[in-house]
């Protein structure tokens, strides 16, 4: 992290949940909660109170990656598959498949998501790199396909040739997407139509090489974006113009994705993962794997539900 403003927080760890690859949390004010997801098979939905300090758990019957909540109180979760549907409040139904888009791409997987301001979700799909048993697979080509999903749940293709979609994320005004491509180290920013969700004007907006991979994005209310870093032990803060604003160290060295929270939206949770690292890494960072909380010192922005 030399060279860069280094800012501790004290990130400390809310759920020692022990996730393989934890990713996909937002704040949900309806529940007081955070939810996040631990990706690798078998995958696990995790929700989180801070005022009461539940924790739960629910199992998942396939792989699944990144959510949004919807009105009636339920999650659009995107899958192995394709795009399911899963309510809390009757986790014995398990989930419901309600698209597929890349049924005809059986080697590859849903990744980051996250719904814009017009209720629409996106999607990102990449080479399945994830064994039944949770082993890692060789990713060999960039097939991801960045797709938006209206709330009738047309899918529309608006990016190809992505090696791992991450950090899925708007500017306040609603006129800049940012997406990440986590194989090449580099974050896109994209003109962004909120009206059509329609995108242009594609540009390098991040490609730092030296703090980890760019893996999951938030935005705080000033403008800023929250990176995650993947093998870089901890969170970049940067502007809109995409310059380092701020390194807060994490304590573990695989940080996956982030999320504003808490009444103020002040908190902000971060997951992170332990599956595949060496024994003195986790003698180390003995966390690693949980979900953890800092206040930062800036807020969040309330995030979109899901309009289908």
């Amino acid at each position: 992290m030399s060279g860069y403003r280094t800012v501790r927080h004290e990130a400390q760890c809310v759920v020692d949940a022990k996730d393989k690859l934890g990713e996909g949390s937002f704040w949900s004010p309806e529940d007081a909660a955070v939810y996040w997801l631990d990706i690798a098979p078998p995958s696990r939905l995790h929700r989180f109170t801070p005022e009461t300090g539940r924790h739960e758990s629910w199992p998942m019957p396939e792989l699944i990656s990144a959510m949004a909540r919807r009105k009636d109180g339920s999650l659009l979760i995107a899958s192995q598959g394709g795009l399911s549907t899963f309510d809390p409040k009757r986790p014995d139904a398990g989930l419901k498949r309600v698209a597929a888009p890349e049924a005809d791409r059986p080697a590859n997987r849903s990744n980051d998501g996250a719904p814009d301001a017009a209720g629409r979700f996106w999607m990102g799909t990449m080479q399945n790199n994830l064994a039944p048993d949770g082993g890692e697979i060789p990713i060999k080509g960039s097939t991801g396909v960045l797709w938006r999903i209206a709330p009738d749940l047309k899918a529309t293709a608006v990016e190809t040739g992505i090696g791992i979609t991450n950090g899925i994320a708007w500017s306040p005004n609603n006129r800049t997407l940012y997406v990440a491509d986590t194989l090449i180290e580099t974050i896109f920013a994209y003109d962004f139509d909120l009206s059509s969700g329609v995108v242009s004007g594609k540009r390098v907006f991040s490609e730092v090489k030296d703090l980890g991979y760019a893996d999951g994005a938030c935005i705080d209310a000033e403008g800023c974006l929250w990176s995650a870093r993947w093998e870089g032990s901890c969170v970049v803060r940067l502007t809109p113009s995409g310059k380092v604003d701020c390194v807060v160290p994490i304590p573990a060295t695989r940080v996956t994705s982030v999320a504003f929270g808490g009444d103020d939206l002040g908190t902000l949770y971060v997951t992170s993962s332990r599956a595949n690292v060496t024994a003195e890494v986790l003698a180390k960072y003995p966390q690693q794997g949980g979900l953890f909380a800092l206040r930062p010192g800036v807020k969040g922005l309330p995030r979109p539900m899901f309009g289908g």
